[in-house]
């Protein structure tokens, strides 16, 4: 609990900082329709940009607003009776709009969000964990709220970030880098084991009070060694020392909520199966695998599986790997209907030329599809295969017209 004047004191000093806030690279999801009694949701992890593009539709919002970052050191303890005096504050100022940023933090913010809807107010928020904001907006804001969530720098964003043009440099400079703002800036690994470690302990073992920080550490750089590979609860189990595939299910439910992760099911017309499956583990950003993954060999091809991933992931929820005789890498569905087969190849050369396309076109015949996509790194071609047309393609070009 705090006082209502220091509630006030931190509310003018986050305005003071607002004023001075450097706009920055537009986000290409920064349009928000403002709808009335609708909450505007913004989720996504750790030093993504949500503060920035918050700010960023604070400062182009004409009317008079109260912005409050709930990381801010000054109100560790402001708990939901200090929403009461935040409605005071607003009410004597006239003010009828409100800017929460990472509200997570605070225990049962939903009603006080549900409260000023229903009296007419708009609401900004952002969060960092995708479970505990759609559980509290399902409870209490079921049909009145929009949500979007944000990402590291996409490659276009990169691109015109820094002036440059799409080609194979940049394609491989983002590869290596990854989309984290603060990363692109200084360029210091130490900033992205930082985020790493933040993510780990802030967001999950703080969070969820998890009292073995080491094994959960241990357990998120085995994964991020390990993108693009199939994994499961006991595989993991005889790993590491963790006493129930549960546990570890567990851990890896927190990882996809934090969105350091993403693990992507085996596709089947079963949902059941799906569930029992291997799933396939990446990351949420290249840079972030580069930088703290303890595999010592180099291996681009899984980076970028990882990267293909992500410009999928961005697009569209919907994403399974599809195995059987062979693998097909990516199988997207929008709407419940079949948008796109897509197979990662670093380079197509006569030792993996087969296999690869056995995998896409076995995929192929499956779903009745026609045509497909292989992304490289740099090499374009063409393939016909039983009357089904597989195009190679670039990186660097495919991402600009998917």
């Amino acid at each position: 609990m705090l006082s209502k004047l220091l509630i006030e004191q931190v509310i003018e000093s986050q305005k003071q900082r607002l004023l001075s806030f450097e706009k920055g690279l537009l986000r290409t999801n920064n349009n928000f329709k403002v709808l009335p009694t609708f909450a505007i949701i913004i989720t996504g992890i750790r030093r993504c940009g949500k503060s920035t593009l918050l700010r960023q539709i604070h400062k182009s919002y004409k009317l008079s607003s109260i912005y409050i970052d709930f990381e801010d050191p000054r109100i560790v303890g402001f708990d939901v009776s200090d929403f009461n005096k935040l409605s005071e504050i607003a009410g004597e100022k006239n003010i009828h709009t409100f800017f929460f940023d990472e509200i997570q933090n605070i225990d049962k913010w939903e009603n006080f969000v549900r409260f000023k809807l229903d009296e007419g107010d708009n609401i900004f928020i952002t969060g960092s964990n995708a479970s505990m904001l759609s559980k509290e907006l399902g409870t209490k804001l079921t049909g009145r709220h929009l949500s979007s969530e944000l990402f590291p720098f996409s490659y276009l964003e990169f691109l015109k970030l820094n002036n440059k043009k799409a080609n194979k440099d940049t394609s491989l400079e983002y590869l290596v880098m990854g989309g984290f703002p603060e990363y692109l800036k200084n360029k210091l690994p130490e900033t992205l084991m930082h985020t790493f470690n933040d993510i780990i302990v802030r967001d999950i073992a703080n969070r969820y009070n998890i009292k073995n920080v080491a094994i959960l550490k241990q357990l998120a750089v085995w994964l991020i060694s390990n993108i693009g590979k199939p994994i499961s609860g006991n595989s993991i189990k005889k790993i590491f020392s963790i006493a129930s595939s549960s546990t570890i299910m567990e851990y890896l439910v927190f990882f996809a909520d934090s969105y350091l992760f993403f693990f992507i099911p085996k596709f089947s017309y079963s949902h059941k199966i799906q569930i029992v499956n291997a799933k396939k583990v990446y990351s949420i950003d290249t840079g972030l695998i580069n930088v703290n993954s303890n595999s010592f060999t180099e291996d681009k091809g899984r980076v970028l599986e990882n990267l293909v991933f992500l410009h999928l992931r961005r697009k569209n929820n919907e994403i399974y790997y599809y195995s059987n005789k062979n693998e097909c890498d990516f199988v997207c569905f929008s709407k419940n209907k079949l948008s796109g087969l897509f197979q990662v190849c670093w380079q197509l050369n006569e030792d993996n030329l087969k296999r690869e396309l056995a995998g896409i076109t076995e995929a192929m015949d499956f779903f009745k599809e026609t045509k497909a996509l292989i992304i490289t790194f740099n090499q374009q071609d063409k393939f016909i295969v039983d009357n089904k047309e597989i195009i190679a393609i670039p990186f660097y070009k495919w991402a600009k017209i998917v």
